[in-house]
């Protein structure tokens, strides 16, 4: 069992930068990849970025966001971070930090094993 919980969300004004950072529970934190998704309402959950368990960034990045979003993990803290710079009205939408056990990092949202509850991410133009 993993719990996650997602914070660092906030206003920003556009061309500004967030860090999001999702705290893990449990000893096997390193045994999962980790994904970052976000969600507008009346859409479905987009993946963002996505790292292995052993720190490879995946490529499937959505390609909104390349370039801009850097997906970081660290294992000692049980932390997987999502810095967000460049910040775009587009990018405002809840965002949802996942675990997945295995090597691999699923786009789809629909495989993943475990949710934090989401932090809001708003940009203003």
């Amino acid at each position: 069992q993993v719990q996650l919980v997602e914070s660092g969300g906030g206003l920003v004004q556009a061309g500004g930068s967030l860090r999001l950072s999702c705290a893990a529970s449990g000893r096997t934190f390193r045994t999962y990849a980790m994904g970052w998704f976000r969600q507008v309402p009346g859409k479905e959950r987009e993946f963002v970025a996505g790292i292995s368990v052993s720190g490879g960034i995946s490529t499937d990045s959505a390609a909104s966001v390349k370039g801009r979003f850097t997906i970081s993990r660290d294992n000692a803290k049980n932390t997987v971070y999502l810095q967000m710079n460049s910040l775009k009205p587009e990018d405002t939408a809840v965002y949802y930090c996942a675990a997945k056990g295995g090597p691999q990092v699923p786009t789809s949202f629909t495989v993943y094993d475990y949710w934090g509850q989401g932090t809001q991410v708003t940009v203003s133009s």
